[in-house]
């Protein structure tokens, strides 16, 4: 740990220590991308401790926003999508998917000086979060740029499944931040339309535990 570290405050999950040495541990020839899939749900109120002006978490997590940080070190943003209906499971806000060069390069982030100004925002912004980190069954994804042009629309189903899903898009190395259980994959498909989404969804029941949402994407390099 060097002096330039900083201890972040985390309200809104419980973190797995062991996995974050297995992260921080692994040798260069045994380390490589990791894909960070957030799972994310707000406070109505953002809960600063010396906010005079009330915003939403909603407004706090933009004010996080650590995309510049993540240009920094060779990470990027491969999806950001807002939830449309939580169909199976607990509800969320928010999903984004961040791949990261290296697992070592996720650590040593949360170390950053100006990494830790702005994780002040999301720490008051955050009412839960679950942060699985996955590898890629398609390996073609570890190197796929991150698209460049504008804003897009697009319909998604996502399953983040405790157990084994069939064909699914990650599968679950660890949870970094979560709330004690354990997840296998995480899986995404494109649809037509919102309809189609909602129709595709409600069939749909991951096997164990898990979640299944329909979602809007507005930046998607993953599909």
């Amino acid at each position: 740990m060097s002096g330039d570290e900083h201890k972040l405050q985390h309200d809104y999950g419980r973190i797995d220590k062991d996995y974050g040495l297995f992260l921080a541990t692994r040798p260069p020839e045994e380390d490589g991308p990791i894909f960070m899939v957030n799972l994310m749900k707000y406070h109505e109120i953002a809960r600063y401790e010396d906010q005079h002006v009330p915003i939403s978490g909603r407004e706090a997590d933009d004010r996080y926003n650590p995309s510049s940080i993540l240009n920094k070190i060779g990470a990027d943003i491969m999806l950001a999508a807002d939830v449309r209906t939580s169909v199976h499971g607990a509800d969320w806000d928010r999903i984004a998917v961040v791949r990261y060069p290296t697992r070592r390069a996720f650590i040593e982030m949360q170390g950053r000086g100006d990494f830790a100004e702005k994780h002040v925002h999301k720490n008051a912004g955050m009412l839960r979060t679950i942060l699985p980190c996955c590898t890629p069954r398609n390996k073609e994804l570890n190197s796929r740029p991150r698209p460049r042009g504008g804003l897009t629309l697009e319909h998604l189903v996502m399953i983040v499944s405790a157990d084994v899903f069939q064909g699914a898009t990650f599968d679950v190395e660890g949870t970094i931040v979560g709330d004690g259980r354990r997840w296998k994959n995480v899986h995404l498909m494109r649809v037509q339309d919102e309809f189609e989404a909602a129709h595709v969804a409600d069939r749909i029941r991951p096997p164990g535990d898990g979640f299944v949402m329909t979602l809007t994407s507005h930046l998607n390099a993953l599909l």
